[in-house]
């Protein structure tokens, strides 16, 4: 190939190239006349290149010739300094309008070193200040956000995280990227994945939403509540719409819904005591009004109840002058003997709360049972299946239903006097029993404990009366 046809071929790559760029440009030599112009030049102010090319300076067509002067004397010194220069200046399109723009100009060097032009690019004022308020804005957002902010790629895997989302994660911002998400939630992650991919394929949904999810820290698993958003991100270079990845945007609400969930569950559970106190006044029979106040508190609140009472009458119900043994107190200490426990109802079988009868067979229970663990504290006991061991045999070992796995003892008093224990079990499906249920359980324990000691005396005084009548 020739000299002259290398030439060409080099002449039409830069001209592919500067019609190629996003920006506006034009080139000056050293005297001040256009030497380059492309598209977006013509496109910001209407002149053509074969109009432009040529040219000495903006003087008379591009600038008003007030400003000429100012204008060219900034873009040619820009040859006589290193570095870029930063302009603002007024320019005049075709059709005689004005269009504020901002020019970045640098001198270009000659082969032996000495300024040869200079070349300036530019673009419309606006245009630029989005451009930079982008920029600006997503760097606050992944540096100094009071939200989390994650970049997620279409993998599903984190390319960028801020420094609140870290913290959020209990990790570095370096050690998150590229980890599956499996790998930080212990659970939650399949709902955060479908909302992900939801996005990739549809579009951010239409409103926040609301993730519960376990996460994995060094100090251990962390139970979080995140309220999110989802945005879908493309490649503004493309011709056709390339997903990029989703920008998740959460904020940690944790602690405001937990105190709204305790607020409706305290409501919910006081509603129930005062219905359950309402049905429980339409019973003639206070053992039947102690299984009604049962069934109401196993709703929502435990699968099973069990109410076990002492086998040992309590002395005040009985003659003045028994002096046996077997006549204490439920809650005295009694050397050599053991209390023991009887089974009176299970909930929610339908079972009227009975007294045990003399010589009913108590209940087999070990001698650390949670039920006498209660009664020897005088208070509630919590406990659950321990990790590894089959529910179904945990439970066996404690006289309970097959599908216990979490259970809450507390005991059963009324006018100073223990009289028994009620238990609530739940099953492995939901949580194990927490401070505020083991509250709830007593406040129960308490009402039927009263039905428990007014259906004593009502039955103790119904044999004192049989006694009495004459033969």
């Amino acid at each position: 190939m020739s000299v002259s046809g290398r030439n060409e071929t080099a002449d039409d790559l830069l001209a592919a190239l500067l019609d190629g760029m996003d920006a506006a440009l034009c080139a000056f030599d050293a005297d001040g006349v256009i030497t380059h112009w492309n598209r977006e030049a013509e496109r910001i102010l209407g002149w053509t290149a074969a109009e432009a090319v040529g040219r000495r300076g903006f003087a008379g067509w591009a600038v008003r010739a007030a400003d000429a002067h100012d204008v060219e004397g900034r873009l040619m010194s820009a040859q006589d300094s290193p570095g870029r220069h930063v302009h603002e200046f007024a320019l005049l399109t075709k059709d005689n309008g004005r269009v504020l723009v901002r020019t970045q100009s640098a001198g270009v060097p000659g082969v032996d070193g000495k300024p040869a032009g200079v070349y300036c690019a530019f673009s419309e004022v606006h245009a630029q200040i989005d451009l930079e308020r982008s920029i600006a804005l997503s760097e606050a957002l992944l540096d100094d956000a009071s939200w989390g902010v994650v970049l997620v790629d279409v993998d599903l895997r984190p390319a960028v995280v801020n420094l609140h989302a870290a913290r959020a994660f209990g990790s570095g911002r370096t050690a998150l990227l590229g980890r599956p998400l499996g790998e930080l939630l212990a659970q939650g992650v399949e709902e955060l994945e479908g909302a992900l991919q939801h996005v990739l394929a549809e579009g951010a949904p239409p409103a926040p939403l609301e993730l519960w999810v376990s996460v994995r820290t060094p100090e251990g698993v962390r139970r979080r509540c995140w309220r999110s958003g989802f945005l879908r991100l493309a490649s503004p270079l493309a011709e056709l719409p390339v997903p990029l990845g989703v920008g998740w945007l959460f904020q940690d609400v944790t602690e405001a819904r937990r105190a709204e969930l305790d607020t409706g569950q305290l409501r919910f559970r006081s509603n129930q005591l005062h219905r359950a106190g309402r049905a429980a006044a339409e019973c003639e029979d206070p053992a039947e009004a102690a299984a009604v106040r049962l069934d109401f508190a196993l709703a929502g609140f435990a699968e099973h109840a069990l109410v076990d009472v002492l086998d040992v009458p309590d002395v005040l119900d009985g003659p003045a002058e028994a002096a046996d043994p077997a006549d204490a107190r439920p809650d005295q200490a009694v050397p050599g003997r053991r209390r023991r426990l009887v089974r009176a109802a299970v909930s929610p079988s339908g079972q009227t709360l009975l007294l045990p009868a003399p010589g009913t067979i108590p209940v087999r229970y070990a001698g650390m049972h949670p039920a006498l663990q209660a009664l020897d504290r005088i208070g509630p006991v919590r406990a659950s299946v321990p990790a590894g061991e089959p529910p179904e045999a945990w439970a066996r070992a404690r006289h309970w239903p097959p599908d216990a796995a979490h259970a809450l003892c507390t005991v059963l008093r009324s006018r100073g006097r223990t009289l028994g224990a009620l238990t609530f079990l739940r099953g492995p499906s939901r949580p194990a029993f927490e401070r505020a249920d083991a509250l709830y359980a007593e406040e129960v324990a308490a009402r039927v404990a009263a039905d428990l000691d007014l259906a004593r005396r009502t039955s103790a005084g119904a044999d004192g009366a049989r006694r009495t009548e004459p033969g």
